[in-house]
């Protein structure tokens, strides 16, 4: 019996071992196979290859306009392949990401910036309303992305912004992006910017929690679950973000579809709040949430609110003096004022690398009659010492 036994188990055990075997032998038969029809020259060498040539030549590829989210999977898909196959590319590269209706206004103050300083710095154009460019500088020539139309305060703002970021990303040297309307203009000379941006701890994210009617007092019930009353901020749309945090941006589903389909501003919408801002919200919101102490909570783009206004004071060409340009430069606190009655002003230090220094790079609202008098006291007010 027990003879018997080992025997069946024996008999047993050697059909699985020949079956394991046969599985085994036909694995290898066909990835050797796979490899041999798709990858011949990885196994007979480059030089056959070369002296016959391909035996089947690859079809014309189609050139066609991707949609945002495969320009956004193809981004986070290169970057991930990146970081795995060579790591931190040699130098860093600042992604300037100029979102605007049309030309920009200050072209030449920005080719005056950029001069010089060519392979340190990328630059994108969002243009919502006008495909008709007649460039000056060549750092803007072919730097326009497939836009869409923009709507203030509603989400096409936002995808705007994710679309410009998620183009950015797709260069895998950009490892900082800021993101600057057609009314802004430098503060500092390249070289200050760029060290300022490259060093940096911190994403430069305006995120305030406002108590007020237009802080909390814009949230919805809706947002619920993903997002509570505690965990809403506050904060002005002109970022400048590492690229882990750009990233997040743009693979975000979660955050970004509740505010696409709550948060929509302007009279008449059937919703329980008609002020909600999403382009003053989501990308606060969402880092946050995300990553709290990964931003510095203040924004790297000057604005002068002092107007009480839903938009910031429009600086015209009577207002550009060195003297005006020099008060923003030496501005090194950062202050909010809430929505409530009565307002509370909180003030902190703008730090940076442990200590304090400047708290803005950029500056707007510059009307485009202002042109003139930037041009004359450029560059020699926003250069520095290093």
């Amino acid at each position: 019996m027990g003879n018997r036994a080992n025997s069946s188990l024996f008999e047993s055990g050697r059909h699985r071992f020949c079956l394991g075997m046969l599985l085994s032998i036909g694995s290898i038969f066909t990835v050797v196979a796979y490899f041999l029809y798709l990858h011949p020259c990885e196994f007979f060498g480059s030089e056959l290859c070369e002296r016959q040539g391909p035996a089947n030549p690859p079809p014309a590829i189609v050139q066609r306009t991707y949609t945002d989210a495969e320009v956004a999977a193809h981004a986070v898909a290169r970057d991930v392949l990146a970081r795995h196959s060579h790591g931190r590319p040699p130098f860093s590269k600042i992604a300037f990401m100029f979102m605007t209706p049309g030309n920009l206004p200050f072209e030449s103050i920005w080719h005056e910036f950029f001069k010089g300083h060519e392979g340190y710095f990328t630059v994108y154009v969002h243009a919502s309303e006008s495909s008709n460019f007649e460039w000056k500088s060549p750092y803007f020539v072919g730097k326009e992305i497939p836009s869409k139309k923009v709507f203030w305060g509603r989400i096409e703002m936002v995808d705007a912004e994710r679309r410009l970021l998620a183009n950015a990303l797709l260069d895998p040297a950009n490892m900082f992006f800021a993101l600057l309307s057609e009314s802004c203009i430098p503060l500092f000379d390249f070289e200050y910017v760029y060290s300022y941006l490259v060093n940096a701890e911190t994403s430069f994210v305006d995120s305030f929690d406002d108590p007020g009617p237009h802080g909390r007092g814009r949230y919805l019930d809706h947002m619920r679950p993903e997002i509570r009353p505690e965990e809403w901020r506050k904060g002005a749309q002109w970022i400048a973000v590492h690229r882990k945090h750009a990233i997040i941006i743009v693979l975000d589903h979660v955050y970004y579809n509740k505010f696409k389909t709550f948060c929509k501003p302007g009279p008449g919408v059937d919703q329980e709040n008609f002020n909600c801002v999403a382009d003053e919200h989501y990308i606060p919101t969402l880092l946050h949430i995300i990553d709290p102490t990964g931003t510095a909570n203040r924004s790297l783009t000057y604005a002068d609110w002092s107007e009480g206004n839903w938009h910031p004071r429009s600086f015209g060409k009577d207002d550009v003096t060195p003297y005006g340009f020099m008060e923003m430069q030496v501005i090194d606190t950062i202050t909010h004022k809430t929505s409530e009655e009565p307002a509370r002003v909180e003030s902190e230090p703008c730090m940076w690398s442990g200590s304090q220094h400047p708290c803005y790079l950029f500056a707007r609202k510059f009307k485009p009659e202002a042109l003139e008098a930037l041009e004359e006291i450029f560059p020699s007010v926003t250069r520095t010492n290093h």
